[in-house]
């Protein structure tokens, strides 16, 4: 039998979060902090326990689709973690279900939604095979309302047959604005079932060097974003670019759309991102995103290829960059620069605010951009200007390109109606 801690990592910080038995526990955090995996691998290690038999736990997410790609993601990759290849010895993973089961103990992992009234009724019916609902983790909890953390709490009650076990739910966000109810209803309140915790990615010993200088950067180029994403402070969440998205699951068939676009924005140190991008109906559907640091255009192409992304699609680059795009081109790729003329980028911008955008929940890191782009401050004024921040902003100029040749002719038509403009 081999040693499956030892196989996990874990930073010094959080060992108070892991050892708490208060009913709340709120882990809050800068961005690359590590607070979510170390509640995945602290789940994961007490799910397996014997000690804790008869344990389930519920995860969150305020869209149930983006459980699959982020949650269900890092549960399943620290039990691979630990496990190594005889994980399927010690644990069921069911990925269509979105279920995990410890053979171990029997314990299970369900991941679930409250984007309306239907999900939000299916938590009042949760059962599972063996034990009880015990734990809870919501992920990016700032995302939901206060009725539905009452929901969720109202299901943890019960005499609980096993002394080990307790009742816990776990809170794990970056923070937002300082007026949000969780900082009301938690993080100012002294009370004994309450576990609140603050870390930043400078409390991270396995954070990587380049994630580490990016970081860096962000505090001389948004010093403003940088006291929430990277110090982990209470902040404001005003100044907000795009606040007309949602996160769906649909299906992504070629069939199902009246048009598609590629952007892409270039990039090494900083993220090169491509977008596959869908219009239905005067709405935008973001679909899937290739979003890598430090790849050769080489190899991106091959990554493009690999997603049998289509070689024939008008694909939107940044034209500041024009030798990746003769690259592209060079492959077969139908790849053009973006005439980037004076108000470019606001005209650019107008248009994305004047449709609906739907954003599959598998573009992890584009809604990440998404939920942080932000206007820039005047330093002097305190107002905000008309220039967006230029930083984390990569899937967004990406996203800005796929609608050039729409925004200039102000409507969305079939594909072979719209041509594409060269630089």
């Amino acid at each position: 039998m081999f040693s499956i801690t030892s196989r996990l990592r874990f930073n010094r910080i959080f060992k108070p979060v892991n050892e708490t038995h208060c009913r709340y526990r709120v882990v809050l955090g800068s961005a690359g902090s590590g607070k979510s995996v170390n509640v995945a691998q602290d789940l994961i290690l007490k799910l397996s326990d014997p000690k804790y038999a008869g344990a389930n736990l519920l995860v969150i997410r305020k869209s149930e689709g983006t459980n699959r790609y982020s949650t269900f993601a890092e549960l399943q990759a620290v039990i691979f973690r630990m496990c190594g290849e005889y994980w399927e010895d010690f644990w069921i993973i069911n990925s269509s279900r979105l279920m995990i089961t410890s053979k171990i103990t029997g314990n299970s992992i369900i991941f679930r939604g409250v984007n309306d009234k239907k999900q939000r009724e299916k938590l009042k019916s949760i059962t599972f095979p063996k034990g009880k609902l015990v734990w809870v983790w919501i992920e990016e909890a700032t995302e939901l309302e206060e009725a539905d953390i009452d929901i969720i709490d109202d299901r943890l009650r019960g005499e609980l047959s096993n002394p080990h076990l307790y009742y816990q739910i776990t809170m794990t966000f970056n923070p937002v604005s300082a007026l949000h109810w969780i900082k009301r209803k938690y993080w100012d309140v002294v009370d004994p079932d309450v576990f609140t915790h603050r870390s930043t990615y400078l409390d991270n010993k396995f954070i990587d060097a380049a994630y580490y200088s990016r970081m860096e950067r962000r505090r001389n180029d948004d010093p403003e974003g940088f006291k929430v994403y990277g110090l982990g402070e209470w902040g404001e969440t005003s100044g907000m670019i795009l606040s007309n998205y949602v996160v769906e699951d649909f299906d992504t068939d070629i069939g199902n759309f009246d048009a598609a676009r590629y952007g892409q924005d270039f990039g090494y140190n900083h993220a090169n991102a491509i977008l596959d991008v869908r219009f239905k109906d005067d709405v935008i559907y973001i679909a899937s995103e290739i979003y890598c640091y430090e790849k050769l255009v080489d190899e991106i192409i091959r990554m493009a290829e690999q997603r049998n992304y289509d070689r024939s699609r008008i694909m939107h680059c940044d034209s500041a960059s024009p030798e990746p795009i003769k690259k592209w081109i060079a492959c077969g790729w139908n790849a053009h620069g973006v005439f980037k003329d004076s108000g470019c980028v606001m005209s650019q911008i107008d248009y994305l605010k004047q449709h609906k955008i739907i954003v599959h929940p598998s573009c992890t890191n584009t809604l990440k951009e998404m939920s942080q782009w932000r206007w820039k401050k005047d330093e002097k004024t305190g107002l905000y200007t008309d220039n967006p921040i230029e930083f984390f902003d990569d899937a967004m100029a990406a996203l800005r390109y796929s609608v050039e040749d729409f925004r200039r002719i102000k409507t969305i038509n079939k594909p072979n109606q719209v041509k594409a403009r060269r630089a």
